[in-house]
């Protein structure tokens, strides 16, 4: 076993705690949050939508079953850091090729545990997320505050294009092909593609910056806009082209930023939460059925209810704060939630969305 290192984790308020480093040696800077999920840690460290975070998982011990090369969610982990209670050494699952801690190395995130993260998580809870800073290198908690307080605020800070492909792809579908769909690459979820494919959808991925335009020439069934990290309020041109689109009467679901960016297009305005939503267990009410439906969730900002025209009806509700979970509009083939439906890891009660989208582009056929 490696020699337990010093490392120290410093907030931008300048609350300090101190560990023991595991991963990567350095320094790290980004929005403090955490996650409440049990499970999927490697499916949280290669989300995109974590680029320019810090992530403290609430649960006491992560690492138990190791890393493997199929529950990863994009080509690279995106978590700017990583702040566990107890990382486990020993792994104990037989799809496991490597552990939690040699993962991190390889892949240069720098990681802390053995402090106490339920005072970590109060705090973010009380004071809102922050920036904060890890380090094993600069342990002098003065000298990393200054540090803290010069990296980027997330407000205004956009990061799509920091996480997007550098040119189109194809992820095609399982069996014969029923539909094409054109799929921005915000910060898109591998699962979100296996999942269209499962329904026979042949996926066009392309980069967060295409233009409206060559979105249409591809001449796609519909338009899928991904989650993906930073504020909405900075991605205007983004917005002007989804505008575009709109207009164009092509289906369109968006999730988790992809909402933001819809609710924005249609005239809405988004703001930030004060810790966000962030975990496995958000309860969710679907206002056109009533149902409640238990959902995975990773986001800082939200779509204002009151900000929304007329012609853009609320959907879905977060039943622990009330925030906007879905929306859709009332004549265009056009809907979105805030959370994430394709669901790695879970929960599973949301994949329903992805019907209701390929049914909307069935729709849409018969009709052309």
């Amino acid at each position: 076993m490696d020699k337990a290192r010093k490392a120290i984790l410093v907030l931008e308020d300048g609350r300090t705690f101190t560990g023991t480093s595991f991963g990567a040696d350095g320094e790290t800077f980004g929005e403090m949050v955490f996650n409440t999920s049990m499970s999927g840690y490697q499916e949280i460290l290669t989300d995109p939508s974590y680029a320019g975070q810090i992530v403290c998982m609430t649960y006491p011990l992560i690492g138990n079953y190791g890393t493997n090369a199929e529950d990863v969610e994009s080509r690279r982990p995106w978590v700017e850091g990583f702040v566990v209670r107890e990382a486990s050494r020993i792994v104990s699952n037989f799809r496991s090729t490597m552990s939690l801690q040699d993962y991190l190395k390889a892949n240069s995130i720098i990681g802390i545990e053995h402090l106490d993260t339920r005072a970590l998580v109060r705090h973010i809870r009380d004071k809102g997320a922050m920036r904060a800073g890890i380090s094993t290198i600069d342990t002098d908690a003065a000298s990393l505050l200054a540090k803290v307080t010069a990296s980027p605020e997330m407000e205004n800070r956009e990061l799509a294009t920091s996480v997007t492909v550098d040119q189109n792809y194809d992820y095609p579908a399982s069996g014969a092909e029923r539909f094409h769909i054109v799929a921005y690459d915000f910060g898109v979820k591998t699962n979100s593609l296996r999942e269209f494919s499962k329904f026979g959808c042949r996926v066009t991925v392309v980069p967060a910056e295409t233009p409206a335009a060559d979105v249409l020439a591809l001449k796609p069934d519909g338009i899928f806009l991904s989650n993906g990290p930073g504020d909405p309020a900075s991605m205007t041109n983004v917005v002007n082209e989804v505008k575009k689109l709109t207009a164009s009467h092509t289906p369109m679901f968006g999730i988790c930023l992809g909402h933001q960016l819809i609710g924005t297009a249609f005239g809405g305005s988004t703001y930030k939460l004060k810790f966000g939503h962030r975990g496995g267990n958000q309860p969710i009410k679907d206002l056109t059925t009533g149902k409640i439906e238990i959902t995975a969730h990773n986001h800082g900002f939200a779509v204002d209810a009151d900000s929304l025209p007329a012609d853009v009806e609320v959907t879905h509700i977060n039943l622990n704060d009330h925030t906007v979970a879905g929306l859709r509009h009332k004549t265009l083939p056009v809907f979105s939630v805030q959370y994430h439906p394709e669901s790695a890891p879970g929960p599973h009660d949301s994949e329903y969305l992805f019907e209701r989208f390929i049914d909307l582009m069935a729709v849409s056929a018969t009709r052309n």
